[in-house]
């Protein structure tokens, strides 16, 4: 079965669970931004968590499917609709042969993904579908979808979910990002971090995929050493030289030269994947043990 793409919206990709054990390699690990969102769409389509799909930024597209289909849409509200039917999202939808998915602009945050039952079926690059956009490696040729292109659909054995004990709307809830302790928390005065978790920060016009640079307060360390470049994880928060917090993120360098002062826990990455330029929020510090516990609890809800 084919999907054409009659219309690509502003920035859709093929992502999936991303590359694994890549960074040593210099290769970021990509995957969708909204990983929670991502995997749900997945469960409920009757998919495994990691099959390829669509990952659509603030405007999405139009589709037209060749074979009758089962979708799911999840992430952030799009506006979808098929043949001029509004469509509900994180529900199964059987769609009929030669239907045309709209899908518009967002009405909250920054993506919306489309599951299809059987995945996307695209080459691997380092065992993964995912689209690096820097590099132009995975996904289709390594860009983002245009008008004309054609997706290939794969199979799936396990049987559509429309139960699953996951919060739908859990990835939209961004007004907090829970942080722990980074490796350079020491070379930061009590002021700084009092600044850091009782501050408003806000999206800046400059965020991607690779990185979300904030406005708001600056932060300045107050250990004035230069940084011996280090392996940057994902969702680390780094204090460049003009104090302004970047947040790591999906598509990110894999080194880096700045004091990381804090880490976006993994269960909240997924809200950094639906912020948007002008989006507000504010971080909550906990510790590992805590982060580590909400971890398990995630993971054990996709099974």
């Amino acid at each position: 079965m084919d999907i054409k793409v009659i219309n690509p919206g502003l920035q859709t990709t093929v992502q999936d669970s991303g590359r694994k054990l890549s960074g040593h390699l210099g290769v970021s690990s990509c995957g969708a931004a909204d990983n929670y969102s991502f995997k749900l769409a997945n469960l409920i389509v009757g998919n495994t968590p990691t099959k390829a799909a669509l990952e659509m930024t603030i405007v999405g597209g139009v589709y037209q499917f060749d074979e009758d289909a089962d979708i799911c849409l999840s992430g952030s509200d799009f506006s979808a609709k098929i043949n001029n039917k509004a469509l509900s999202f994180n529900k199964k939808i059987h769609i009929k042969k030669k239907s045309v998915l709209e899908i518009g602009k967002t009405k909250d945050g920054a993506r919306c993904y489309l599951a299809i039952r059987g995945g996307i079926d695209m080459k691997h690059f380092l065992g993964s579908a995912s689209t690096h956009l820097t590099t132009k490696t995975g996904g289709l040729d390594g860009r983002s979808l245009k008008k004309g292109d054609l997706l290939k659909i794969g199979k799936s054995k396990l049987n559509p979910n429309n139960i699953i004990s996951l919060d739908s709307k859990y990835s939209t809830k961004r007004s907090v990002l829970r942080i722990t302790e980074g490796l350079q928390k020491d070379w930061f005065s009590d002021l700084n971090w009092n600044t850091l978790l009782n501050s408003l920060f806000k999206v800046s016009k400059k965020y991607s995929r690779m990185g979300i640079k904030l406005e708001g307060p600056s932060i300045a360390p107050a250990n004035k050493k230069e940084m011996i470049t280090e392996g940057i994880a994902l969702g680390a928060v780094q204090i460049p030289r003009n104090g302004k917090p970047i947040i790591s993120f999906v598509d990110h360098q894999t080194t880096g030269g700045y004091p990381v002062i804090a880490n976006v826990i993994s269960v909240d990455i997924c809200k950094v994947g639906q912020l948007k330029e002008g989006d507000s929020f504010q971080f909550d510090l906990v510790d590992l043990d805590a982060a580590e516990k909400m971890r398990i609890k995630q993971s054990k809800s996709y099974e």
